[in-house]
């Protein structure tokens, strides 16, 4: 007797929620929120459906580099426990949809951006698409530096939040800029300690293996300083207010001391506080911020 398999194809909705999958949704919310963190820190506004249309292209900007990443590591991302039952290693979307899916929506954002804000608001979500995906994606495999350059992408969304109502470079964007630009290093470096056997596995060069648990256990604690201090910068300029300033300090001590290095403590578990200290600090020092300057 003989047996034949039958591969039954997805439905639309199936098929849909693989490509949102690969666009990372919580990862575009994070963006979302930065975005508007941007907007709000301005002393003017957009109307309400710019706001919308931009907030929402920003978001399907982020999908699109997101989607374009799977594309690209798709064979490293199948040697990774963490990421061997995305869309792409799994054969749940065929590598030339994901890269369309991934080139259509970005023109698509890029344009709605343009459309809605202005032209340096679209170059700056242009520049935030290509080192994301088209730099940082594939340097991520030569060097662990690639965080330095991953950085940019991640930090700009707030950029653009304010650029989208001043239609220029304002110390308040780049203030946001510098707290996001920071805040990723201690973020992404802990998530290359206690899953550093995946990214070997995935031959994703980061830092502790190519350098060593004690140097970024080391780099992790420096860009907790470096946060700190820029998180207080307001302190030398008149910008912020009381509620702000104790928040970031309070967080910013709070972040320096977790992440002191102690030969004693497991490298992975240590690592682990760190990045859910991160996930903590962003979103309370950066509503602060906006609700000092409301």
């Amino acid at each position: 007797m003989s047996h034949s398999s039958v591969t039954v194809a997805p439905t639309p909705f199936v098929q849909f929620r693989n490509l949102v999958e690969l666009g990372k949704p919580r990862l575009s919310f994070l963006v979302v929120f930065t975005a508007g963190t941007g907007i709000w820190l301005m002393p003017a506004s957009l109307p309400a459906m710019p706001t919308l249309i931009f907030l929402f292209s920003t978001s399907a900007l982020v999908a699109a580099a997101n989607t374009l990443n799977c594309w690209i590591e798709r064979d490293n991302d199948r040697r990774m426990q963490r990421t061997c039952n995305r869309p792409l290693p799994t054969g749940r979307v065929e590598p030339r949809t994901a890269l369309a899916v991934g080139l259509s929506l970005a023109t698509v954002s890029l344009t709605g951006i343009a459309l809605t804000t202005n032209l340096l608001t679209a170059g700056l979500g242009l520049l935030a698409f290509v080192s994301y995906a088209w730099i940082y994606t594939p340097m991520k495999r030569v060097t662990p530096w690639a965080v330095l350059v991953g950085s940019l992408p991640g930090a700009l969304p707030p950029l653009m939040g304010s650029t989208a109502v001043a239609n220029e470079i304002t110390w308040v964007g780049m203030f946001a800029f510098g707290i996001l630009f920071i805040w990723q290093l201690p973020h992404f470096i802990a998530i290359s300690l206690y899953l550093r056997d995946d990214f070997e596995r995935g031959e994703i060069r980061v830092l502790p293996l190519v350098y060593g648990e004690r140097v970024t256990r080391y780099a992790i604690f420096g860009s907790t300083i470096l946060m700190l201090l820029w998180s207080l910068l307001p302190l030398l300029v008149p910008f912020g207010g009381t509620p702000y300033l104790l928040s970031a300090g309070v967080m910013g001590i709070g972040f320096v001391v977790l992440a002191i290095p102690s030969e004693r403590t497991d490298s992975a578990r240590w690592a682990r506080r760190v990045f859910l200290y991160s996930l903590v600090y962003l979103p309370v020092v950066l509503t602060a911020l906006v609700v000092d300057l409301i």
